[in-house]
């Protein structure tokens, strides 16, 4: 067998010959240095004449005038190797197929160097040269001699990443996804005189176009995008089995008519649309993973409405105010969950937006497992494309996530779980150069075959468990793999469904009433506590009685055990816990009126349609319970003048009413005792006009703790909750809420006694309470 000359990785970091032939473009014939307009452009050197932008040329690659989806069935002869690559033809045959690497130096001409003696800019040249510097001194590449790198291909061909030469893409392959006029605007900048480049950039570089464009900014998108073409098409005709691309400048925020964001033409797309174009047998359905920091607008806009590529973005959202976004600007691309596509790409675009930064880890492995892989499997595509920014990576103080090198290892190797392993990696964002080149290095060494490090994943954020718990709500009309446990509202509210909480209210209502002649408080308010009217019962004739218990709880506990395989709910493997009924059973025989003001964790509303909805913060819940608290003790309990003694407790969360109460209103000499039970927060009450309410409180009340809860876990936060502004902490043996209520109801009970007046502490018969 005849075995072509393969291509060898020179030393040269940074070798650079032009494209084409411009009259403000030459070399220095010296050290090679590039001169513009006739100032050196310090970007690199050549490595002597043997080399073609810093490889050793391995054949055409920039051939797009035939049909290369025979390339996927070439190499029938033994003795022959394929011409656009140069790897051995047995070695494919045998599945020995290396990874590949698709570099060239000439992409480090667009650069801000025109523009000022010290240039910044974090879409720098020097992104791409720390990358290729790491991957050569992590061994991935060989710069050794040719005849050394052959004798090392046919006894290990997979040791080494295999070079994919880039090449300038051509108009019509822009043009596959941009608008003409688009390319136009490009294509000018090349002719454009330096002082127009620098007021042209000085305009672009405001709001969300963020860009800067140079006299050679046209010849590297060229390159960036050919680049990204020939490493998608080497996958896709077998002559590698994966691959990255490092290029520049990024893609992911180009339009169809016009650049953005660093980006000039959107790279991903553009090769997606050739590989589906060229190889229609093997290349129907792509799908495209963006784990760039920023939602890459431009992909989601221009395959919308396509069914055969599957766009999945995680990016930081923060309500639409992170890039791209601004929210004082309706028109702008929007990375919002609720984008899932239109017409025929309906479910076919997943946004996965973070609600804040600071993600790592846990929350990018986290969405792989619950929303990636599952629509990825079943999506079952036929190539993989990464819009691989790694401005998410820890230290990039830009993306201001965590993200770890091992982490975007384990997110790569997931993903050669599909396609066959067809992966292809393009780079787009990531600004810190050790970030970038660490993280690279990982997702390179992981496509080479190597094993993703061991990784202790953290706990995962809260708020971003409910941004998965939406995205997978919004997915489930789409995706077969995310319909279990998640509800279609909308059907629901067909049948005339209602919300768990309202049915449980109703039924306590009834209870209540039957058993102890409870009806509900009117509450004179059109649309604040509309929906509290139902939530506030009072026992009967309440103005004229002696004592009080007035009760500010949660809703009662749920517990259900789901099916295993489908996640069904049934009503006989629920229970409902309601700790407060025992209270109020005990306080009407003893002849106390009673106040009930459950606080549900969230008022439905008729039009809500979404299948999971988080409960209220602690901000809207302060603002709703301190306006119904202070409403109920202003126009009822104060002007109650024959009511002797009041005892408050508190539930739950809803416990911060009694809080918001005793700091907003002056009532502690009318108050004979407060008791709480917390699982929750743990509220201080302080009033900084009344300095004695601390001591006051601790000396008149009782607040049982959870025993999990976690101040118990720190020696200082013990201490810190046993001063006196959180009351009389007392640390219970159990978790739950009715579990603590029943746990200390005796004790309880008996320290109300000891503090209420001592008339009329006897039992109240039934025809007493009937009477009344």
């Amino acid at each position: 067998m005849k075995l072509q000359e393969p291509p060898r990785w020179t030393d040269s970091d940074s070798a650079v010959i032009a494209v084409g032939a411009r009259p403000d473009f030459t070399m220095d014939a010296n050290d090679g240095d590039v001169v513009m307009d006739g100032v050196e452009h310090p970007l690199a050197s050549t490595d002597g004449p043997s080399t073609t932008n810093g490889f050793r040329d391995s054949g055409p690659s920039g051939d797009t005038s035939r049909d290369r989806s025979a390339d996927v069935d070439a190499g029938d002869d033994e003795d022959e190797s394929d011409a656009g690559v140069g790897y051995p033809v047995q070695h494919r045959r045998r599945g020995l197929l290396p990874t590949g690497c698709c570099y060239d130096d000439r992409m480090k001409l667009h650069a801000n160097a025109d523009f000022g003696p010290n240039p910044h800019h974090p879409e720098d040249p020097s992104r791409i040269e720390h990358i290729m510097r790491t991957f050569k001194r992590a061994g991935l590449v060989y710069t050794g001699s040719d005849a050394d790198l052959i004798r090392i291909i046919q006894s290990n061909p997979t040791k080494y990443m295999w070079r994919i030469p880039a090449r300038p893409a051509t108009r019509e392959e822009i043009c596959i996804a941009h608008h003409p006029a688009h390319y136009q605007w490009v294509e000018s900048l090349s002719t454009k005189p330096t002082h127009e480049l620098r007021t042209l950039s000085a305009k672009l570089d405001q709001g969300r176009d963020s860009l800067y464009v140079g006299s050679m900014t046209y010849d590297a998108a060229l390159i960036s995008a050919g680049g990204a073409i020939e490493t998608c098409k080497s996958i896709v005709a077998g002559q590698v089995k994966n691959a990255f691309a490092i290029i520049r400048p990024p893609g992911h925020h180009a339009e169809f008519d016009h650049a953005m964001g660093f980006c000039l033409f959107n790279n991903v797309p553009v090769a997606a649309k050739i590989c589906q174009a060229d190889y229609p047998e093997v290349c129907r359905k792509i799908l495209i993973l963006d784990w760039d920091v920023h939602h890459g607008n431009g992909i989601q806009n221009l395959f919308y409405e396509d069914p055969n590529v599957l766009y999945i973005s995680i990016h930081v959202y923060l309500n639409g105010e992170f890039y791209p976004g601004k929210p004082d600007n309706p028109m702008t691309p929007d990375g919002g969950i609720e984008h899932c596509g239109a017409g025929p790409g309906l479910g076919k675009n997943i946004n996965i937006g973070w609600h804040n930064q600071g993600m790592g880890d846990a929350e990018y492995m986290a969405a792989f497992q619950k929303i990636v892989m599952p629509i990825a499997t079943e999506f079952n595509p036929d190539l993989v494309i990464v819009s691989a920014g790694f401005d998410a990576a820890a230290g990039d103080e830009l993306g201001g996530c965590f993200v770890t090198p091992a982490c975007y290892a384990h997110m790569t190797h997931m993903l050669m779980s599909l396609a066959a392993g067809k992966v292809a990696v393009c780079l787009e964002g990531g600004y810190n150069l050790e970030a970038i080149s660490k993280s690279a290095l990982a997702v390179a060494q992981t496509l080479m075959g190597e094993p993703p490090p061991q990784m202790e994943v953290p706990k995962l954020n809260r708020e971003a468990d409910r941004v998965l718990a939406k995205v997978r709500a919004y997915q489930a009309p789409y995706w077969e793999c995310m319909k279990p446990g998640v509800l279609d509202i909308s059907k629901l509210q067909e049948l005339g469904s209602v919300r768990l909480h309202d049915v449980v209210r109703s039924a306590q209502r009834q209870t209540l009433s039957e058993k102890y002649f409870m009806i509900p408080l009117y509450i004179q308010r059109d649309v604040a506590f509309k929906s509290y009217e139902n939530q506030v019962l009072v026992t009967r004739a309440i103005h004229s009685a002696k004592k009080l218990l007035v009760v500010v709880h949660d809703p009662p506990e749920l517990r259900t055990q789901p099916d295993p395989l489908n996640n069904m709910v049934e009503l006989h493997n629920s229970w409902m816990t309601d700790g407060v009924v025992q209270y109020i059973d005990w306080a009407v025989s003893k002849g106390f009126g009673v106040v009930d003001i459950n606080v549900p964790h969230y008022i439905s509303n008729p039009e809500d349609t979404d299948a999971y909805i988080p409960r209220m913060d602690e901000r809207a819940m302060q603002h709703q319970v301190q306006e119904l608290v202070c409403y109920i003790w202003d126009n009822y309990l104060q002007l109650y003048d024959g009511v002797e003694d009041i005892i408050l407790m508190g539930v739950g969360e809803a416990y911060l009413g009694i809080k918001l109460l005793l700091i907003n209103r002056d009532i502690k000499l009318r108050i004979s005792g407060v008791v709480n039970f917390v699982n929750g927060n743990l509220r201080p009450i302080k009033s900084d006009i009344d300095n004695d309410l601390s001591h006051w409180y601790k000396e008149n009340s009782r607040v049982f703790v959870a025993k999990n809860h976690a101040c118990w876990q720190d020696a200082d936060l013990t201490r810190k909750v046993m001063k006196r502004r959180f009351g009389t902490v007392i640390r219970s043996n159990v978790n739950t809420l009715a579990g603590m209520m029943t746990e200390h109801k005796a004790d309880v009970q008996k320290w109300i006694l000891d503090r209420v007046s001592d008339e009329q502490q006897g039992e109240t018969t039934e025809d007493d309470r009937r009477a009344a």
